[in-house]
């Protein structure tokens, strides 16, 4: 009678190296924040939640604003994230889109990118009641000196400056924004490998 096989022990089955090989070779994620933050605000959200916690990436704006809850949304993500986000303007960043690039770890500018700093701007129903209006009056108010606080520590930047840059409304240049201190001009045009000035930043 043949006797049966031994049976072999089958050892634990091995962990899978930390990290991913192919993901270090691609390099950081890419971002792309554009056009009016009110209509993209949902699909912008759901990316950055879809990035990884505390990974390192590049986002580039080229927005005129939008809601300030978008803005300040897209910013909040950003820090509770703890996303390690390099900001470049390639275009403009102006009113709401400010808050979300000044939540960025670091900030590039070309000399010839554009950011309106401006008060916020009141938009309501034609068919508001007294009560809503006044409420929203208050609200305003209260909101409006929030926002601008948060601008001063993002960046930081002095609250005198932003005071005037905002009030009534100021158009700022890359070259202004970086002679302030707030980011650092670099130049994609004439300058050599431009997008390892921003990957090893």
């Amino acid at each position: 009678m043949e006797k049966e096989p031994a049976l072999r022990k089958l050892g634990p089955y091995p962990a899978p190296p930390h990290g991913n090989p192919r993901d270090e070779k691609r390099g950081p994620w890419e971002l792309v924040i554009s056009g009016d933050l009110s209509d993209r605000q949902s699909d912008l959200l759901s990316r950055l939640v879809e990035l990884p916690l505390r990974s390192k990436g590049v986002i580039y704006f080229d927005s005129a604003g939008g809601s300030v809850y978008a803005g300040l949304a897209l910013a909040t993500l950003i820090k509770t994230r703890e996303l390690n986000a390099t900001g470049v303007v390639v275009g403009e960043c102006s009113s709401a889109a400010l808050m979300p690039f000044a939540a960025c770890r670091k900030r590039f500018v070309t000399a010839v990118s554009t950011l309106l700093f401006h008060p916020m701007r009141w938009q309501s129903e034609e068919d508001v009641r007294l009560e809503e209006a006044t409420e929203w009056a208050r609200h305003f108010k209260e909101l409006e000196g929030d926002l601008d606080q948060l601008l001063v520590n993002l960046f930081p930047v002095d609250a005198d400056m932003l005071q005037k840059w905002t009030r009534p409304g100021r158009f700022v240049t890359g070259r202004e924004l970086a002679a302030a201190k707030l980011a650092v001009l670099f130049d994609p045009f004439t300058g050599d490998k431009p997008w390892q000035t921003i990957r090893t930043a």
